[in-house]
């Protein structure tokens, strides 16, 4: 003997109640309500200025009615009712997981690898070129000095590289010696600095003068004469008889770059 069994209906699983969602199904429904009330106050405003076309509407709003009434086989009001809550209901989900979670773009972050270096802080391009104007000397235009300022600018060339006990000596009384230092090798250094303006040359006089008291009287080991002009055959000739050091100019320039020798690195004779 069969016993016929009842056929089970799945028994609808409670949802959760959440404060979030619930607000905001009301909050939706509150808009569809209000939305509805000013539909329904304009449509009340239109039918009392003109009664006709009311009439006409709410007629063909019936007619519309009835043909989906028969085109359905069952209508229910409940079914309609329940659908526009889950419609909401879902509405109010969405809009709260949006506020809840909103979207951060993510930034990489770099790790530093422990085992390796630090990477060196990158220079501004400003100081970079201050940098760059400290380490390389710039030309110097010595011919605009006046003699004091030259023997003071040899000064500074002799202690830039590694001259102690540099002293600035000329003046009325100074027999022929500008500056006075200690090379790096240990030598006494004496220098005359002329100045002279373009077109000007040092002659033999000149390193005759110097050639009877740098030795003699300064006792110098290295006897230098520099100036901001040229000299002439004669001057040159008798500085290579005499053991003197000629830095003309160009010379001079060099020096200052570091592009030339040093006066107690050039070599003479005599």
């Amino acid at each position: 003997m069969t016993v016929p069994t009842r056929p089970l209906h799945p028994v609808p699983r409670r949802r959760r109640f959440d404060l979030r969602t619930t607000t905001w199904f009301f909050v939706l429904l509150a808009l569809l309500l209000s939305l509805g009330g000013l539909i329904a106050r304009t449509a009340a405003q239109a039918a009392q200025r003109r009664p006709v076309w009311a009439v006409i509407l709410l007629l063909l709003a019936s007619a519309a009615v009835i043909a989906g009434h028969r085109g359905r086989r069952r209508w229910s009001a409940r079914r309609a009712l329940r659908r526009a809550t889950e419609a909401l209901e879902a509405a109010a989900e969405t809009a709260a997981d949006a506020l809840q979670a909103p979207a951060v773009a993510a930034v990489p972050v770099e790790v530093a690898d422990p085992l390796l270096p630090p990477a060196p802080a990158a220079v501004p391009a400003e100081e970079t070129l201050l940098l760059d104007a400290a380490v390389v000397p710039q030309v110097m235009d010595y011919a605009v000095l006046d003699p004091e300022e030259f023997e003071q600018a040899i000064a500074e060339l002799c202690t830039r590289d590694g001259c102690t006990d540099v002293e600035v000596v000329g003046g009325v009384g100074d027999l022929g010696a500008d500056v006075l230092a200690v090379a790096p090798s240990g030598h006494r250094l004496v220098v005359q600095c002329k100045r002279y303006g373009e077109g000007n040359r040092v002659g033999s006089q000149d390193l005759q003068r110097f050639g009877g008291t740098c030795f003699t009287v300064h006792q110098a080991d290295i006897a230098v004469l520099v100036t901001t002009a040229d000299f002439t055959a004669p001057a040159l000739e008798y500085a290579e008889q005499c053991g003197i050091v000629c830095m003309d100019a160009e010379a001079l320039t060099a020096w200052h770059l570091g592009t030339g020798p040093r006066p107690w690195e050039t070599p003479c004779e005599g």
